[in-house]
């Protein structure tokens, strides 16, 4: 029967983490072949190595939990509906940093009840740093063999914020919310780490008004909350999965505190 306690998962699915990352590693460490999604998103060997290791690794902790998992999700809705738990896995995201090997990608693994996230992990191959949370347990840093530290994201007190931006999607209504914030320090980073900077109180928000799908964040998601921050749409309401459709809304990450990030989002067109 799977656990009740989803923290009763997360030693486990960090070391599946960990292996999927020494998957990838052994990717990108040679030459490699990229390919071209439907949606024109690259893929290569090591999304695919790593996506066999993180579903043998979970279903062999729980198997009675589905999986839906990035290079996998033609899952009918119909199906998933019903599915009350559930892993949700990106086993490589950052394929573009990947590929142009600067070492901000990341493996995400969620577990998913209810419509929110309630355990994650994000791993970082290439810097050994892993952050983990599960529902009411907090959330942890930790490098390599190191002892884990807690972390807490930061309450944002005016002044000149820290925003962390992505690397490789810099939307014009992106460039427009940066410069509704007014002054302010920048930081462009890839993957799922642009969460983790706020989850551990280095940035004050991170805003992606572009296109991003349900594996892309869960993971991340409840990190960031276990750690006291946010992770809203542009209706100021924590982002839901297992939806009829996967793709998320435009989406704000900040710290602690009731500071309202979502006041200088730009109008969205359809």
């Amino acid at each position: 029967m799977p656990a009740a306690d989803p923290c009763a998962y997360l030693d486990a699915v960090l070391q599946t983490a960990l292996e999927a990352g020494r998957r990838i590693l052994d990717v990108y460490e040679r030459e490699f072949t990229v390919t071209e999604k439907e949606d024109g998103s690259p893929v290569t060997a090591a999304d695919h190595a790593a996506q066999a290791v993180i579903v043998e690794g979970l279903e062999r902790l729980a198997p009675d939990i589905p999986i839906l998992a990035e290079e996998s999700a033609d899952v009918d809705y119909g199906r998933r509906a019903g599915w009350k738990r559930f892993w949700l896995v990106d086993p490589l995201d950052g394929t573009k940093e990947f590929v142009s090997r600067n070492g901000e990608f990341t493996v995400n693994i969620a577990l998913v009840e209810d419509g929110r996230p309630v355990l994650g992990v994000v791993y970082v191959p290439v810097t050994g740093v892993s952050y983990r949370a599960c529902r009411g347990g907090g959330a942890m840093k930790q490098k390599g063999l190191c002892a884990a530290e807690r972390i807490q994201a930061r309450a944002y007190g005016g002044g000149r914020p820290m925003v962390v931006a992505s690397r490789s999607h810099v939307t014009e209504a992106l460039k427009q919310y940066i410069e509704r914030i007014g002054e302010h320090d920048l930081v462009s980073m890839g993957s799922s780490l642009k969460f983790c900077l706020v989850a551990d109180g280095t940035a004050d928000v991170y805003p992606r008004l572009g296109p991003t799908m349900e594996w892309d964040t869960a993971a991340a998601q409840c990190v960031v909350e276990e750690a006291g921050g946010r992770v809203v749409g542009p209706d100021n309401r924590p982002l839901t999965y297992n939806k009829p459709s996967l793709r998320n809304p435009w989406l704000i990450t900040s710290g602690k505190g009731e500071y309202d990030w979502t006041r200088f989002l730009p109008a969205q067109r359809d």
